[in-house]
């Protein structure tokens, strides 16, 4: 999975903020906000195509968490941005 080119990333004074871009922002008209963890997994998928497995390890060893909690978090995160299909899976 990775992420749709049409939506950036922004910090603006500490939030983390999705922003639609070029047609997106005609169709999506708003912004979805994200935390730490969630900005970091989005960093993560802009670098590569990422399974949630990877995902998951990654998540781990950054935050030095278990997998059953890396896991809650993961499925929280790409439940928010599958709502505004923001994430592109294979």
């Amino acid at each position: 999975m990775h992420i749709s080119e049409n939506y950036i990333l922004r910090e603006i004074m500490g939030e983390y903020i999705v922003v639609p871009t070029g047609e997106e922002a005609m169709k999506f008209q708003g912004l979805v906000t994200l935390n730490e963890t969630g900005a970091f997994l989005w960093k993560e998928l802009q670098k590569s195509d990422l399974t949630k497995e990877e995902l998951r390890d990654r998540l781990c060893e950054e935050y030095e968490v278990d997998e059953e909690m890396a896991d809650q978090d993961l499925d929280e995160f790409l439940e928010h941005i599958r709502k505004h299909i923001i994430i592109l899976e294979k």
